[in-house]
């Protein structure tokens, strides 16, 4: 029997986004099939995909014929849908804390523009670019740094004391920096997050479509 969930990501697993949406229904241990979408061909401006995500971006969500983009709500979806305490939580149980988890989650998404631009996910993924930031992006990697010191301790594994979707988000975006851009500590908090097995698994995708 076929799985009743569906993932769409991009042809080249680079999308922080979509590597959000997929670690989700990894952790609530689902199956789930995966498709792909070839975003230099302009996929995902064609139909029948446009017709599951009308803003024509990765990921999206099919659930018994039930379609849904945009990575945030994906995961705060597939939250209620398998809930803790038998699959495990994206989002902390404390009310306050879970708005600061989407409060971060949406900041992520609609900041550090400079930052994403000068070093896209194929510095994430793949091999870090090595050039220095110019001035805009630099100002952006102070600011993550700024708010992610706002949040973490050194030493602290996690954002809100047990995983959370946004502790994977955020470890996307400090992976974005580079030698002396962020302090020893909060590499090493990205680096352990990158060691969760959902995030290893998105890896090994990764790693097979460069292949």
């Amino acid at each position: 029997m076929a799985p009743s969930l569906t993932l769409y990501v991009d042809a080249d697993f680079l999308s922080p986004y979509a590597l959000s949406a997929f670690v989700a229904l990894t952790e609530k241990a689902q199956s789930f099939e995966i498709r792909l979408v070839d975003l230099g061909a302009g996929e995902q401006r064609m139909q029948p995909y446009q017709h599951r995500a009308p803003t024509c971006r990765v990921p999206a969500l099919t659930h018994d014929g039930f379609h849904l983009s945009e990575s945030s709500a994906i995961t705060e979806y597939l939250d209620e849908l398998y809930p803790a305490p038998a699959h495990t939580a994206l989002y902390p149980a404390d009310r306050q804390q879970r708005a600061r988890a989407r409060q971060l989650q949406a900041w992520l998404r609609s900041d550090l523009g400079a930052l994403r631009a000068e070093r896209p996910t194929e510095h994430v993924f793949h091999a870090p670019t090595g050039r220095p930031l110019g001035d805009e992006a630099q100002a952006a990697a102070n600011k993550l740094v700024r708010v992610a010191g706002l949040l973490l301790v050194p030493g602290q594994a996690q954002l809100f004391g047990d995983w959370s979707i946004a502790d994977t988000e955020l470890a996307v975006m400090i992976k974005r920096l580079a030698g002396d851009e962020a302090p020893d500590w909060l590499r090493e908090y990205a680096d352990a997050q990158w060691q969760r097995p959902a995030v290893q698994a998105w890896l090994e995708h990764n790693r097979s479509a460069r292949a």
